[in-house]
């Protein structure tokens, strides 16, 4: 089997400054709703069988009580922001499995489905459904791969490591170092792109990184400067790799049989017209006969 892992956020936020918008009868924007009900009904058309969406319920989470600085719900426009409940009911009607994240984001569910897809023996392949680079962590060789949908581009452990200059097991090292504007932390000064994925690409973790650039194995511009700012920045660097790195354990996403998709329940038509999706219901239902066929 394969396995489907969609951040449910992030495809809110694509679709609602992608589409037009788009206000229900009772003057409730659903334009982005729809567009990702309609993206993940084509998954399943095109042949998805278990898929886990992963969304923010809210924003803020336990990184928030670790760094001040990082991101928050402050500034996201009232029309988007009052469609991520909306999305979860509309997307849980269709069937599909759903979690949503309070304590823990998105990106962490997605990172525990991936940790208990690969773990099962009968998943051939799991594809991460987003582009975002903090779930490159979680690529692992061929098997666990992202897939940016939009683009019909994948990404394996040889393409995170042609992208970024690092292995995925490094990345939240590599995000230390350069930061990440989209999480809100900085990162370190001097240190970018180039500088960190030469040094960790070569060393892989910060703690494994020489202090001092005389002993480094690598040539790098500014070594000396580099170093001196990693000494210097230790603790932080270290607290904003905290803040990258996904957490694999918490999150409760079930099991990979509990993602399979088997038929919309009750209230889908009723939320699928609430939210102008009538032409999908039939072809939700042509899907679920399909299934149940196959599964006779």
């Amino acid at each position: 089997m394969q396995v489907h892992l969609v951040d449910g956020t992030y495809e809110l936020f694509r679709h609602y400054f992608a589409v037009p918008a788009h206000s229900n009868r009772d003057g409730q924007e659903v334009g982005a709703t729809r567009g990702v009900l309609a993206s993940l009904v084509g998954l399943l058309e095109e042949g998805a069988t278990h898929v886990g969406v992963a969304t923010d319920h809210v924003i803020e989470s336990f990184r928030n009580d670790l760094y001040p600085g990082y991101k928050t719900g402050e500034g996201i426009e009232p029309a988007l922001r009052s469609q991520f409940g909306l999305l979860e009911e509309v997307l849980a009607a269709a069937g599909f499995t759903v979690w949503p994240l309070v304590e823990f984001e998105a990106d962490d569910g997605l990172a525990a489905a991936a940790a208990r897809a690969e773990a099962d023996r009968r998943v051939e392949k799991v594809w991460l459904c987003t582009p975002d680079k903090d779930l490159s962590q979680c690529v692992r060789g061929a098997r666990v791969v992202q897939l940016d949908r939009r683009k019909r581009a994948e990404l394996d452990a040889a393409g995170v490591r042609a992208k970024f200059g690092v292995d995925p097991e490094s990345i939240p090292d590599y995000l230390a170092l350069v930061g990440d504007s989209a999480d809100g932390f900085p990162g370190l000064p001097g240190w970018g792109a180039k500088s960190a994925a030469a040094v960790l690409g070569h060393y892989s973790h910060l703690e494994d990184v020489p202090p001092d650039a005389a002993d480094w194995a690598i040539k790098v511009r500014g070594a000396a400067k580099l170093a001196a700012t990693l000494a210097e920045g230790r603790e932080p660097a270290l607290l904003f790799r905290r803040l990258a790195t996904l957490v694999r354990e918490g999150p409760d996403v079930g099991t990979v049989d509990d993602w399979r998709w088997s038929g919309p329940g009750d209230a889908f038509e009723e939320l699928a017209d609430y939210v102008d999706a009538t032409p999908l219901i039939p072809r939700v239902a042509r899907l679920a006969e399909r299934r149940a066929a196959a599964r006779d």
